[in-house]
């Protein structure tokens, strides 16, 4: 099985239409869960997310989503990860392009 195949999986109990479902997300953190939360909560059609890390020693997080109308929950996470690294670029190229223009003092650790 690919890694982008594994890498979500649906947890049973889900209606067919997806309206409301947990997602596991393997190999996260709260990192991603926090923001992932926060892009999907800035959904209008999402009535609730949250996301928990199940335990410390396991390499994964779990994301619920409620949605209005019966929409697709998955639609609303696969667009909030778009969204998310549409986001993430942006903050690398702002970073880069100040990195490039602006007077900065670069630290070396290796001294």
């Amino acid at each position: 099985m690919s890694e982008s195949l594994s890498k979500i999986r649906i947890m049973p109990g889900a209606p067919s239409d997806l309206s409301a479902a947990t997602y596991q997300i393997h190999n996260e953190t709260h990192t991603l869960g926090n923001a992932l939360r926060w892009m999907l909560m800035k959904n209008p059609k999402v009535e609730f997310c949250g996301y928990s890390a199940p335990h410390p020693s396991e390499n994964h997080i779990q994301i619920r989503i409620q949605m209005y109308d019966n929409s697709s929950s998955l639609t609303a996470l696969l667009c909030a990860l778009d969204d998310l690294g549409a986001l993430f670029e942006s903050i690398e190229d702002a970073f880069k392009a100040s990195l490039e223009h602006d007077d900065i003092e670069v630290w070396d650790e290796r001294r």
